[in-house]
């Protein structure tokens, strides 16, 4: 049975209603919820990873609480409503699947190419039409900046090979060993992480996922070092905290 969403946007109206609403959410604007926004996508990420299917359900209502919750706010000054939003991306995927909802002889064997050659020419028909356009500032740093390499290696503005990407870590890393103040020194390790991320991608590994399952060993290998010495291990020496880790690894080897 097709769900209706009235019912959910009929609660989202008399929520944000002047008179008869909820004061806290008459009181947020996009900015205010956008935190919100991120969060929820960031739990329904962790429920799949998790392979929680009832927590999966739970968590896209909720994201799509935060859909409805924009839509609303935008119809309250006559831009659009949540069936412009539903319009607007059946439009995008029709559109970006001429393999399916077009010509019947469209080639089929290049797909990602096809859809970034029509999101291309989406851009080149907006107002910002350079080939960096529509990389979301909101994302994680590390995404972010793999998706802007990607858009320039598009263009053809990228190291030939790996050696380019592995000299430019070096030659970042030297830099911030000459760094002469903290703002420089941040700049500079930050464009070190920058580097870090096109040597990933030059290896077709995804930057934000390897960070995310570096985190998880360390975090691992902490946690068994803290369960090994218990109370004590604060008060142990860096060689005995290094004698804990080199045991967790060890265990994670057999």
């Amino acid at each position: 049975m097709q769900a209706d969403i009235t019912p959910l946007t009929d609660i989202m109206a008399r929520l944000r209603d002047p008179q008869t609403g909820c004061p806290w959410d008459l009181e947020q604007d996009f900015s205010t919820i956008a935190p919100y926004t991120i969060e929820e996508a960031y739990e329904v990420a962790d429920a799949i990873e998790n392979n929680d299917l009832d927590a999966l359900k739970d968590e896209l209502g909720d994201l799509l609480l935060q859909v409805v919750f924009h839509s609303q706010m935008a119809s309250e000054i006559g831009q659009f409503d949540f069936n412009d939003v539903v319009q607007s991306i059946c439009d995008k995927m029709v559109r970006r699947h001429p393999h399916v909802f077009g010509a019947q002889d469209a080639p089929t064997n290049s797909i990602p190419d096809n859809w970034e050659t029509i999101k291309a020419t989406e851009r080149e028909a907006g107002s910002d039409n350079s080939a960096l356009a529509g990389v979301a500032r909101a994302l994680p740093a590390l995404l972010r900046a793999q998706k802007i390499q990607k858009r320039a290696a598009r263009t053809g503005f990228d190291w030939p090979d790996q050696s380019g990407a592995r000299d430019k870590i070096i030659e970042e890393l030297e830099e911030v060993g000459v760094a002469t103040s903290a703002e420089h020194v941040a700049e500079e390790i930050g464009d070190l992480l920058f580097a870090v991320v096109n040597f990933a991608r030059f290896h077709d590994v995804d930057a934000e996922t390897a960070l995310k399952s570096a985190n998880a060993k360390f975090e691992r290998r902490f946690r068994d070092m803290e369960d090994s010495a218990g109370a004590r291990f604060a008060s142990l020496s860096l060689d005995e905290k290094e004698d804990l880790w080199q045991q967790a690894k060890a265990k994670e080897s057999k």
